[in-house]
């Protein structure tokens, strides 16, 4: 690996620590910074500190804010009856760009993972259950991601949800737009099937 002064080892090292950065990236990144103007590295210095500085989380769902409540649940035109049920902050972006839900989030930082010590108190679910006691929700859409642990965790929340009351969906899964059916492995050729429609 080539020797590089201690400032410019330093940033390549810390850039190396985001994820999918890897040498070479990070090499290219510090050298960007190396040359931009002084002004565009402290923007993004500080745009680093600010974000740890003046971000917290909502305290109704769990979403990244800037108050004490996220931009969804002080936004009066959301559907209250509707709660969408989420791994994490960045899994609301895909639902949003879809324009079609219009209700609020519930994020759990996390899912099940008894490998990794990750049970139901490890996440956001107390609160989630509060929430159904203090509103009037209809409906719990679950909308964990594809995986073991995410099917762990939408089967233990439903068993947990469905007695106090609402109505618990999972979203659908299956083949996404464009693929092709030769390259779906055996789960989502079946949840496909499962989660057919009348066309």
């Amino acid at each position: 690996m080539p020797e590089f002064a201690e400032p410019l080892a330093r940033l390549i090292q810390e850039c190396k620590k985001l994820p999918g950065i890897g040498q070479k990236s990070a090499q290219r990144i510090a050298f960007h910074l190396l040359r931009a103007p002084r002004e565009d590295a402290e923007n993004l210095a500080q745009a680093v500190l600010d974000i740890k500085d003046k971000l917290g989380i909502c305290e109704q769902c769990n979403n990244i804010s800037d108050g004490e409540l996220c931009i969804y649940c002080r936004d009066p035109h959301r559907d209250q009856a509707e709660i969408c049920v989420v791994e994490e902050p960045h899994n609301i972006l895909p639902i949003e760009t879809t324009h079609t839900f219009r209700g609020l989030y519930h994020v759990l930082h996390g899912a099940l993972s008894p490998l990794r010590g990750i049970g139901p108190e490890q996440l956001k679910i107390k609160s989630l259950v509060d929430r159904l006691h203090n509103h009037e929700v209809q409906e719990i859409i679950i909308a964990t991601n594809p995986t073991v642990e995410g099917e762990a965790t939408a089967v233990y929340l439903s068993k947990l949800l469905k007695p106090l009351g609402p109505r618990v969906t999972r979203i659908a899964m299956g083949i996404p737009v464009g693929s092709d059916l030769e390259f779906a492995d055996e789960v989502t050729m079946s949840r496909s099937l499962e989660n057919r429609r009348e066309m």
